[in-house]
């Protein structure tokens, strides 16, 4: 448990100014005037001298012009404009044209300020002079009348203070000043910016202020403050008007949060009558003497929502009424008898909290005298809770929280489903009270070779405005494409404090062809690095360093900390979710504990529906339906947890758990299945069980053990497939397909060569082997190797499927004897694949870094020294043309639209694309090698027309010199790879 003085330590700014922090020229009269620049907008200014009086008449212009025939007019085909006439009891003034509404308010207003010679008011004020501020403005509360009966929120806490009989009438809880009004609020931030932190200074600080003033009044040892002259009979009577309706009664569900971590949060009821007070309900519920008793916090959750934590004031009156702030401090010894802190409450709002608390959504909004009221369930605090880890965001906005995962890549914005990595780490800065995340971009403009560059930075803030206006523009110009010139971008990131310290710094070397990408991925990276820390709290700061500066972020171990301090306290490590057995599912495993950590893929046994032959691979979207439940030894426990209809992932990026994506991958069109898992945080699953949770006792939820069988049921159905962009725009475009045509080149080599052995380096799950099963050829042993688990599992799935009719001679691949797929990087040497009479490595090389495709040439011509080697990769030539005339360039995001495509790779995981002469050089250079000969061909295009074949293939042959000698069969055998299925023609076999 962390004292409340390390958290002052931890929460502090420890810093005192004079100079308005961002945004204090807000006013409190209108929630939609909203100012960062510590001057007040034009329109505040006027609202400030007129209020309602100000009237702002917006209408659209219809302009027109005139072509080159006499008289004849055409509407003028742009965006509508407005302009704004703004009617001021000494006079009107009209702006001028503008395309945003509120462009053309502020206009008008900026023009009757220079009209009525209204001087703004400077940012850079003495302490007196903001005191004199916070006097001004609470005279302007309690003695404007005509506040009592606007739609400020605090007007309702003024009339229901009218309600009250005998000597509290008119009486208002200064707590409710100290939360609800902006103004005073950010006036006492600059005073003492520990008064963001503990309610209890703004509390001072106000009943200060107000002692200053000569017509308010506060009690004495109470937290009461009223006007000293009452309002007019008129105003009574006028209010009395607006209270006169029917008596309503609210029922409404709140959070009870215990200062004790060892008690669970639970719901309670709160019955508050339209007549009467919610504050009092409240107050009762906390078991304090009065509303006055009640400490309201800033808003928690959404910023226009009205949910508030609200907790007891110190036991002793006279911590209060004195004003010596160092009092107030929750370090000291006598504040702290009595109470006890509440590290829950406190890290959900940021401030110093004691005592027991109610989280309520309840009060009153701008522009409606009726009490806003909506249930705060216990489904919605553990939503809030997750909502402040990294990934939490990410999981709410796929509304899938035990199903979705935050990816461990970004491919394209088209292909990204939920908020965007940019967007999810500025609302994990804004949960944690951090600043905005700040962006660095750096240009690197390059011709030719990657050595010759030219290098221009930008930063960029991190507003949706500017990423519109910056990142949106035309980066990259047509006429750099033509001649070879593009830039490429690196991105910087910082993540500050309020007080502007750097608490986390990502600088990286890697380039995207788009800025906007640079900066989702560096945002990504962060968020991910950031996971890994909410993942393993207690992390000593030495590894939480050393994690960080492998992937190049950096952080300032004194700042991490003192901003972190409360998440160890409140968050729950989540256990590692891992497949299990579950008797009651038929004997139903997906694999084991040690399979899971690995990351391997899952065997499935229990599939129905049958195989449709469309399946999810790499780079493709799946759409699946599912439901969670609750299990115990395979009894349905509960309600269900989680369900959607329809659920959207890219396979491959990590974006859901990985026993689902394992599932999904060996599963086709239509089919079903069911596997079960460990029991999450009990965070995961009452945050997904919405309505549920109040049958779930967080407590026993974290209590029951492994051993007593209880897990989560998916129940998954996988709906439809849409193939990676590549497999689409070739599909479209060509007739066969680039990948049948391959197919097709490489069953002519086999035939020509009456190759009876066959081995395919990057089988992948199995579209050659699969579709060379449908020709006739003398193929006896086939043999594929990758280091997917899941793609060899779908491989073994579909081949087995196939094979094990080969019995009828009437099938084409009745002359396969055997075949095998191995778990293994094509990188490395097992000497049981030596000699075959053919090699194929179709689509494969282009995955890798340049050096490990170099490496792989090396080692199958040099130590598997195949009779022929088949060889293709993309022509990057051709992407211009794909690229440009594909028709699905209308499905893609309006922002990848906007660059210049032709330097665009085909595929977001292709480490690189060689042009034909990078090609050439490399096949030829290898061959000459290792003493082989070369021939370039290729699909899609036609050879001696530019820009060449769309797929370019080398065909390497061994020559008949070639001495057995050279290749490294000899010795003892080398069999690095896993065997993870074998058919024969009498047996089969699986090896997971």
């Amino acid at each position: 448990m962390i004292s409340s003085s390390i958290l002052e330590e931890s929460l502090k700014s420890g810093r005192t100014g004079v100079n308005f922090p961002e945004g204090l020229m807000e006013t409190g009269e209108n929630p939609l005037v909203t100012v960062r620049t510590g001057t007040p907008i034009p329109k505040a200014l006027i609202h400030q001298k007129y209020g309602a009086k100000a009237l702002y008449r917006t209408e659209e212009v219809k302009e027109s012009v005139e072509n080159e025939c006499p008289g004849l007019v055409i509407p003028q085909k742009s965006k509508p404009l407005y302009r704004c006439c703004l009617e001021l009891p000494e006079f009107s003034i009209t702006s001028d044209t503008f395309t945003r509404k509120k462009d053309a308010e502020q206009s008008a207003a900026k023009m009757a300020i220079e009209k009525l010679g209204i001087q703004p008011m400077r940012n850079n004020l003495t302490v007196e002079e903001i005191w004199d501020e916070l006097v001004s403005r609470l005279s302007y509360l309690f003695t404007d009348e005509k506040f009592l009966l606007s739609s400020h929120p605090l007007s309702s806490h003024f009339r229901a203070a009218l309600q009250r009989e005998g000597n509290l009438c008119g009486s208002v809880p200064i707590s409710i000043l100290a939360a609800c009004d902006v103004k005073l609020i950010n006036l006492c931030k600059s005073i003492d910016l520990k008064s963001e932190l503990n309610p209890y200074f703004t509390i001072s600080l106000i009943m200060k202020a107000a002692r200053l003033s000569g017509s308010i009044r506060v009690s004495e040892g109470e937290l009461w403050i009223w006007r000293l002259n009452p309002p007019s009979s008129e105003i009574m009577q006028t209010y009395s008007d607006i209270n006169s309706g029917s008596t309503e009664h609210v029922q409404m569900e709140a959070i009870l949060i215990p200062n004790s971590m060892e008690k669970a949060v639970e719901t309670v009821t709160l019955n508050i009558s339209s007549k009467e007070y919610y504050l009092d309900v409240i107050a009762q519920k906390l078991g304090v003497m009065d509303c006055s008793r009640v400490l309201v916090s800033r808003t928690v959750g959404k910023a226009s929502s009205e949910m508030r934590l609200y907790f007891p004031a110190p036991e002793d009156p006279s911590l209060v009424s004195d004003l010596s702030l160092e009092l107030l401090s929750p370090a000291n010894e006598t504040f702290s008898q009595g109470t006890s802190f509440n590290v829950r409450a406190s890290y959900f709002s940021g401030q110093n909290i004691h005592g027991d608390v109610l989280l309520a959504s309840v009060g009153h909004k701008w522009k409606s005298p009726d009490l806003y009221h909506e249930d705060v369930s216990l489904g919605t605090y553990y939503r809030m809770l997750i909502g402040r880890v990294p990934d939490g965001n990410y999981k709410l906005s796929r509304e899938a929280i035990l199903a979705a995962d935050l990816p461990i890549t970004f491919t394209t914005r088209s292909n990204w489903r939920g908020s965007l990595p940019r967007d999810l780490l500025c609302m994990f800065c804004r949960q944690h009270r951090l600043s905005e995340p700040v962006f660095s971009t750096e240009s690197t403009d390059t011709s030719g070779p990657p050595s010759q560059m030219v290098k221009t930075s930008k930063r960029l803030k991190s507003s949706k405005s500017n990423e519109e206006t910056e990142i949106g523009n035309g980066l990259i110009d047509a006429g750099n494409v033509e001649s070879g010139i593009h830039s490429s971008f690196g991105c910087e990131l910082k993540i500050l404090s309020k007080s502007q310290d750097v608490v986390i710094q990502y600088s990286t070397e890697d380039s995207c062809r788009k800025q906007s990408d640079a900066i989702q991925i560096a945002s990504l990276k962060v968020l991910t690095w950031l996971k890994k820390y909410f993942k393993e709290l207690d992390m000593p700061v030495e590894k939480l360093s050393s994690l960080g500066n492998v992937h190049g972020i950096y952080i300032d171990a004194q700042n991490f900390s003192k901003e972190f301090a409360l998440c160890a306290s409140v968050h729950s490590v989540p256990q590692k979710m891992v497949f299990r057995k579950c008797s009651s599912l038929g004997g139903l495993p997906c694999g084991d504990q040690s399979d899971a950590k690995q990351g391997h893929g899952a065997n499935l046994f229990n599939v129905e529906g049958e195989d449709s032959g469309i399946s999810p691979t790499t780079g493709s979207l799946a759409c699946v339906s599912y439901m969670v439940s609750l299990s115990r030894e395979g009894k349905y426990v509960g309600e269900p947890l989680e369900s959607k209809d329809e659920f959207e992932f890219e396979i491959g990026t990590g974006a859901v758990i990985h026993q689902l994506e394992s599932c999904v991958t060996q599963m086709s069109v239509n089919q079903a299945t069911r596997f079960v898992t460990e029991m999450p945080s009990k965070d995961l699953v009452l945050a997904a069980a919405g309505e549920a949770a109040k049958d779930l006792s967080p407590l026993s939820l974290g209590s029951i053990p492994v051993t007593e069988g209880c897990c989560l049921e998916y129940s998954v159905k996988l709906l439809r497939v849409t193939e990676p962009l590549e497999d689409r725009i070739e599909q479209a475009l060509f007739n066969p397909p680039l990948s049948k045509q391959r197919v097709e080149y490489a069953l002519r080599h086999i035939n020509e060569s009456h190759a009876s052995t066959l081995v395919d380096f990057g089988c992948g799950s199995g579209s050659l082997l699969d579709s060379l099963l449908e020709h006739p050829t003398a193929l006896e042993e086939i043999v594929g190797v990758d280091i997917s688990r899941k793609g060899l599992t779908r491989a073994a799935k579909i081949i087995h499927s196939k094979l094990s009719v080969a019995s009828d001679p009437g099938m084409q691949y009745a002359s396969i004897r055997s075949a095998v797929l191995f778990d293994g990087s094509i990188t490395d040497f097992d000497s049981r694949l030596y000699g075959f009479d053919i090699g194929t490595c179709l689509e494969v090389i282009e995955h890798m870094q340049e050096d490990q495709a170099c490496m792989f040439g090396d080692v199958a011509l040099g130590m598997f020294c195949p009779r022929i080697l088949i060889v293709s990769t993309p022509n990057y030539e051709y992407n211009p043309i794909l690229q440009r005339n594909s028709p699905l360039n209308k499905d893609e995001d309006p922002e990848e639209k906007s660059q210049p495509q032709s330097f665009k790779f085909r595929n977001h995981d292709h480490k690189f694309e060689w042009t034909r002469e990078q090609f050439n050089s490399w096949a030829s250079n290898l061959a000459s090698k290792h003493n082989y000969s070369v021939e370039f061909g290729g699909v899609g295009g036609t050879a001696g027309v530019e820009p060449g074949f769309a797929s370019q293939i080398a065909v390497f042959r061994r020559n008949t010199q070639h001495q057995a000698d050279e290749c490294a069969a000899k010795g003892d055998p080398v069999q690095p790879y896993e065997v993870i299925w074998e058919w024969t023609n009498s047996k089969s076999r699986s090896a997971l």
